[in-house]
C-alpha cells in the first residue's frame, strides 16, 4: 500500500463507500502480513516510496508464488519477483499469471510512466544480464531508460559519440566489469548523479568483480555511487530513491 491508496481508502471512510470496519481491516495489514514462512511488508512503499521485492534465490517456488500473491492482493505497484530460476518463475507464473519476464526478473503490475531521462550503460555485451535486470526494474516503475551498450573503455570513441545524451540525462547507471573504469569516465563527463554497478565479469585478476568494485570504490570522479557486484537491482532503486 502506498499513499495514493491509503488516501483512497481514508476517502471512501469519508464518503461513506466504505465500512469502518472494512477499512480497519485493510490497515491491519499494515505493517505486515505474517504468512507463516515470511512476514510480507506493505507498509515499505509508505516508509520508502519503493514496495518490497520479493528475492528469488533460496525460495521454494510454492513461497515466492504466495509472496507476490499478497503483494498483489495488497495493491503494491509494482511487484517484482527478482533472480527467479525456472521453476519459480514457473510456478509464480501459475499462480499470478498476469505477470510479465524479462531474464531472471519478472514484473507484475508496473506504475505509470514517469518523465524522468535514465541511461544504461554497458561496457560490453557480457554485462548485459546485470544491466537489464536494472533496465527491468526502473521500467516496472515507469523509467524507460536509454541503452548504451558495448561502450567499454578498450574502444572509448564508442562512448563518445553519445556524450549528448549523457549531458541530457537526470541519472547514469555504469555496469562495468574487468578494471571497472568506465564508471570514472562516465562521472567526468556527465554532472548527473552515477550510479556504478561492477560486475563479475573479468579474467583472473578481475576477482570475479572485486577489482571492479574497487576501482569504483576509488574513483577520481568525486561523488560516483558504487553498489554491490551485479546488483542491477540495488542500481535502480538507488535511481528512484534520488529521483523521488
Amino acid at each position: 500500500m502506498d499513499e495514493a491508496a491509503l488516501q483512497q481508502v481514508l476517502e471512501a471512510v469519508r464518503s461513506g463507500d466504505l465500512h469502518p470496519d472494512d477499512a480497519l481491516a485493510t490497515l491491519r495489514r499494515l505493517p505486515f502480513a505474517d504468512l507463516g514462512f515470511a512476514r510480507v511488508d506493505h507498509h515499505r512503499a509508505l516508509r520508502q516510496g519503493l514496495p518490497e521485492a520479493v528475492y528469488g534465490p533460496g525460495k521454494a517456488p510454492e513461497h515466492a508464488a504466495a509472496i507476490v500473491r499478497e503483494l498483489l492482493a495488497a495493491g503494491a505497484s509494482p511487484v517484482l519477483l527478482t533472480r527467479a530460476d525456472d521453476e519459480q518463475a514457473a510456478a509464480t507464473l501459475a499462480a499470478n499469471p498476469d505477470g510479465v519476464q524479462r531474464g531472471t526478473t519478472l514484473v507484475w503490475r508496473p506504475a505509470a510512466p514517469r518523465p524522468e531521462k535514465v541511461v544504461v550503460c554497458a561496457a560490453g555485451t557480457a554485462d548485459l544480464p546485470v544491466a537489464e535486470e536494472c533496465v527491468t526494474v526502473l521500467e516496472a516503475h515507469g523509467i524507460e531508460p536509454v541503452r548504451l551498450t558495448d561502450v567499454g573503455v578498450a574502444g572509448v570513441h564508442r562512448l563518445l559519440a553519445d556524450v549528448d545524451v549523457l549531458d541530457d540525462a537526470d541519472a547514469v547507471v555504469v555496469v562495468a566489469g574487468m578494471e571497472g573504469a568506465l564508471a570514472s569516465l562516465v562521472g567526468g563527463l556527465t554532472g548527473a548523479p552515477v550510479i556504478a554497478v561492477p560486475t563479475s565479469v573479468g579474467y583472473g585478476a578481475g576477482l570475479e568483480g572485486v577489482t571492479a568494485l574497487l576501482a569504483m570504490l576509488s574513483s577520481c570522479a568525486a561523488g560516483l555511487t558504487v553498489v554491490g557486484i551485479d546488483n542491477g537491482y540495488g542500481a535502480a532503486c538507488a535511481v528512484l530513491r534520488m529521483l523521488k
